[in-house]
């Protein structure tokens, strides 16, 4: 008897999983709200220079790099979600609209905590990717190392993607 009643208050604990899923989703709302913010004072910004026949210095620059640090905000909210789904799936119970739907049939299946880790890890190399280039947006080169070494990174780069796309398909 006193098996059952452990075993049964374990199996409960597992509700506590419901702070994070809940948490995980309100994280991801604020981050998808907020990105969505800098992409409006972007565009806000870049209407009021061009009315005003302004062309500040590096307006190119400061554009795309504000447009990639809300990409950056949007992938990251992407990993909070993706977390927050597995979370609740793996623990307490199948996502029902998920299954009656394609994409999240494709998106957010997720049957182990190892295809948890692999989905949120090739989101996170992705964030990792975009805050390098914004990065690099800002670096100025003064010689021909510099940029031999900005182009190897960009080359060990691409050969991680590579590798990270064959991995996922075995």
């Amino acid at each position: 008897m006193l098996e059952t009643i452990f075993e049964n208050a374990m199996w409960k604990a597992r509700l506590f999983v419901l702070l994070p899923v809940i948490f995980g989703l309100i994280g991801a709302g604020i981050l998808f709200v907020v990105a969505s913010i800098d992409i409006f004072n972007v565009l806000s910004y870049t209407l009021d220079v061009y009315w005003n026949g302004l062309h500040p210095e590096n307006f190119h620059e400061e554009i795309v790099s504000k447009i990639i640090g809300a990409v950056d905000l949007y992938l990251i909210a992407v990993v909070m979600l993706i977390f927050a789904f597995g979370i609740y799936e793996l623990f307490i119970s199948k996502i029902d609209a998920a299954d009656n739907s394609s994409a999240g049939n494709n998106i957010l299946a997720i049957h182990s905590l190892d295809q948890l880790k692999d989905k949120i890890a090739k989101v996170i190399v992705m964030v990792l990717i975009v805050s390098f280039f914004q990065k690099v947006l800002h670096t100025s080169y003064d010689g021909a190392l510099q940029m031999l070494y900005f182009a190897l990174s960009i080359g060990i780069l691409s050969v991680g993607l590579f590798f990270l796309g064959k991995v996922g398909k075995h």
